[in-house]
């Protein structure tokens, strides 16, 4: 059965192009230096976001793992949110691998940290304490909704950075959502921070890989904490190929993962039984809770669906589910997802 699966942006599977770029591209030793495509891969990254140098990881979640060992050393702090990825999904990675201490600050219901709780969680200059060394922002914010950071709010955080001597550090697994929804490019959504990193295998669809870039000393350092944790994947062009392919062609089709997104929140408010705010639907994931009178349980209705053919995520105890649209995802496919939660919620 082919599902239409909704769990998230992850289940992407690649194009035709890009199934034709793998099997057609040159390849070489990237420890060495020497794969031509991953080189490539690597120099559009850092100039599609205006950086000096790119890096080529195995996931987001190195990505951000690599960005904060090659900017900490033992000892010290990172701030972040405390429903980021970076803190929450991560499995505590920058302790575990590099003994750096996280200070976890609210999110908003935007998906962004207070000036004001950024600025009271930086450490005084004190043997007592940690040393605060780097901020993490995630943008587009997935916990909150896919909310796209605006500008300004980046901008600003940049600055408090820069007038505490700290680096800024963006979890943009999903910034050319971001990027798309603010229509801002996303070289200046990120001008602010000092190293980003982006994910091609999520709604760009590449089968595997995320890119970190920053500037030449950064990303040197960077390159020696991903041999460290066993990241020298060799004639990995292969898979950088796809991640051509995604910068290339998928980037700015985005919009239509948004509008499917904002088309099935407005298909899903129309259920009684669900509950759904569909102003905060921004990007291309959504959040909607089953209401406590639903004529079915979380569990038998994803159950249900499933045996239909589509696939959905939940928190099944706080009664909330969790969509995600992408580029397999069309629009057919979400009349017909609500239509059938409807048959099976009225």
């Amino acid at each position: 059965m082919e599902y239409i699966d909704l769990r998230s942006d992850t289940v992407t599977w690649p194009t035709p192009a890009m199934r034709e770029a793998m099997a057609a591209t040159p390849v070489g030793d990237d420890v060495y230096g020497e794969d031509p495509t991953i080189n490539r891969l690597e120099a559009l990254a850092a100039e599609r976001f205006g950086k000096a140098a790119g890096l080529f990881v195995a996931s987001g979640t190195m990505g951000n793992v690599v960005s904060i060992l090659a900017t900490c050393q033992r000892g010290d702090e990172i701030i972040t949110g405390n429903s980021s990825h970076i803190f929450l999904n991560e499995a505590g990675n920058p302790a575990v691998l590099g003994g750096v201490h996280t200070w976890p600050v609210p999110v908003e219901a935007d998906g962004t940290l207070s000036l004001d709780a950024i600025e009271a969680a930086i450490r005084a200059d004190d043997q007592h304490y940690p040393r605060t060394r780097l901020v993490c922002l995630e943008n587009t914010h997935a916990s909150s909704g896919g909310q796209p950071l605006p500008l300004s709010y980046v901008d600003a955080v940049g600055e408090l950075c820069r007038k505490h001597d700290l680096a800024l550090h963006i979890d943009g697994a999903r910034i050319f959502n971001a990027a798309v929804a603010t229509g801002v490019d996303v070289a200046r959504l990120s001008q602010a921070a000092t190293s980003v990193t982006f994910c091609l295998s999520k709604g760009l669809c590449a089968p595997v890989g995320s890119v970190i870039v920053g500037d030449e000393a950064f990303i040197q350092q960077a390159r020696r904490i991903r041999k460290a944790l066993g990241g020298g994947m060799r004639q990995a062009g292969i898979v950088a190929a796809a991640g051509i392919v995604a910068l290339d062609e998928m980037t700015s089709r985005l919009a239509e993962d948004h509008a499917n997104a904002c088309r099935l929140a407005k298909g899903l408010a129309t259920i009684p039984a669900i509950e759904i705010n569909v102003g905060a639907v921004k990007t291309n994931i959504l959040y909607f809770n089953l209401r406590d009178d639903a004529p079915r349980s979380p569990a038998e209705l994803a159950d249900e669906l499933k045996t239909d053919g589509i696939l959905i995520k939940g928190a099944y105890h706080q009664r909330r589910f969790r969509l995600v649209t992408h580029f397999w995802i069309k629009s057919s496919h979400v009349d017909l997802v609500v239509d059938r939660m409807r048959s099976l919620l009225e």
